[in-house]
Parts: structure tokens; C-alpha cells; sequence
């Protein structure tokens, strides 16, 4: 199993750099100008909100590449057939999934990266837990990665896996660019139990002077949890596509 996502995860990574190079710069600059209006229009914020709005432009970055972008491949390349070429290998569907979504995770870390220490300079927040920002990239991924697989993986029509992956992308921006203070009571609590929101959450919630350790621990678990569920049905997904 290790073996076989390790190949696909090798594959995968070498294509996409390849031909996404392009894609993630554009994630990149795309979350880097984000921060930088909402530098100019909310400055004077409060910590709690310059925190939030820096950790949804990080995690932007992962839902635009582990589910817009993987989304799209997955879906291109089950249309045109490119994915019957694993079904006559033997080859697992759950390491087929998974080597796609490693590979497009690792492919984010530049970005992730470059926009975590951008945004905490820019928002004068503090870099002593700057740490956290590992393992909620990694259950980020997960999640968005689960999701863009299934986004990828079970629509018929390559169509409606473009839209999910943008409408994906637009949700994730919502839940992470708007700090949920100014927000609705209902709204804010309809955002808190979303998963989307969970790895926001706790990046944000690390940025500030009093971490919520236990609760930034329950979210990461839930991101993970909620992201391996993903994941188990898009390998189901695509072991129904093959056997058709």
C-alpha cells in the first residue's frame, strides 16, 4: 500500500510540476493580494481578527490547489480515460486517491509557506506558535484534498467537478477571509460547525496572545477526521468507475 502511493504520489508530483507552476503562483498572489487589501481596509483590527483573516488566506492556498485544482485533474482525467491506465495495475483505488492527494498537498507547501510569513509580518501577529501552522496544513490537505477527490472523482460529467471545485474554493474563502465577529449569530455558528472552517480556526486561534490549545487540538482532529471520510468514499468512487 505504502509502495503503490508512493508511485502514484512520485507520478502525480512530477506532473504537476510540470505543468502547474503557473497554478500555484497564482494561488499564491492571489491569497498575498487578498492580505494586502485587508491590510489596508481593516489594519486597525483587533489581534483576534487580523489572526483569522492570515490563517483563512493560508489555508486558501491548500483549498485552491488540493481541491479546485486537483478537482479539475481528477475529473479531466477520468473523462478522457486517463485513469483506467491504475485500473490495470495492482494498484489499490484508496493509493490511487491518496497519491493524488499527497502529491497535490506537497505541491502547496511553497505558497502555504510564503503566505503564513507574509500575513504574520504584515499583520504584526506573533511567530512564537508559528509552528502550528504543520499540522493544520497537514489536516487541511486532508480535508480539501478528500474533498477535491471526490469532487473529482463522483460527478459524472467533468462539468459539475470544475463547478464544485470553484464553489469549494468560494466557500472555504467566505469561512476564512471574514472574521466571524462582525457576523450573524446564526451565520457564525452555521460557520463554526462547518469543516471548512476548522483548520482556520485553530491556525487563527495559535496566532493569538492566549492559544485555545484543547480546542485547537479538537478542530485539527475533526479536520482529519471529516478529511479521511472524504477520502474513503472517493476511493469508493472510483473503484465503482472502474468496475463499469
Amino acid at each position: 500500500m505504502i509502495t503503490s502511493i508512493a508511485a502514484v504520489h512520485s507520478a502525480q508530483l512530477g506532473r504537476a510540476r510540470a505543468g502547474g507552476g503557473a497554478v500555484v503562483v497564482v494561488a499564491t498572489v492571489q491569497s498575498l493580494a487578498i492580505l494586502a487589501l485587508l491590510r489596508g481596509v481593516g489594519g486597525t483590527a483587533d489581534a483576534g481578527a487580523r489572526a483569522a483573516v492570515v490563517s483563512g488566506a493560508v489555508l486558501t492556498v491548500v483549498a485552491f490547489i488540493a481541491w479546485n485544482l486537483l478537482a479539475q485533474r481528477l475529473a479531466a482525467l477520468k473523462a478522457g480515460g486517463g485513469l483506467d491506465y491504475y485500473g490495470t495495475l495492482p494498484v489499490r483505488p484508496a493509493a490511487v486517491v491518496l497519491g493524488f492527494c499527497s502529491s497535490y498537498a506537497v505541491f502547496a507547501v511553497p505558497g502555504v509557506v510564503l503566505t503564513a510569513v507574509a500575513g504574520m509580518a504584515l499583520f504584526g501577529l506573533p511567530f512564537a506558535q508559528v509552528w502550528v501552522l504543520i499540522p493544520a496544513a497537514v489536516t487541511g490537505a486532508v480535508a480539501f484534498g478528500g474533498l477535491g477527490a471526490l469532487s473529482g472523482l463522483g460527478p459524472a460529467r467533468p462539468e459539475t467537478a470544475t463547478l464544485a471545485g470553484q464553489l469549494g474554493l468560494t466557500a472555504v474563502m467566505f469561512a476564512g477571509l471574514i472574521p466571524p465577529g462582525p457576523l450573524p449569530g446564526w451565520v457564525a455558528a452555521a460557520r463554526a460547525a462547518t469543516p471548512l472552517a476548522y483548520d482556520v480556526d485553530a491556525f487563527a486561534s495559535a496566532l493569538t496572545s492566549h492559544p485555545d490549545w484543547p480546542g485547537i487540538a479538537l478542530r485539527l482532529a475533526g479536520s482529519a477526521l471529516f478529511g479521511v471520510c472524504c477520502l474513503a468514499l472517493a476511493a469508493r468512487a472510483y473503484g465503482r468507475s472502474l468496475n463499469r
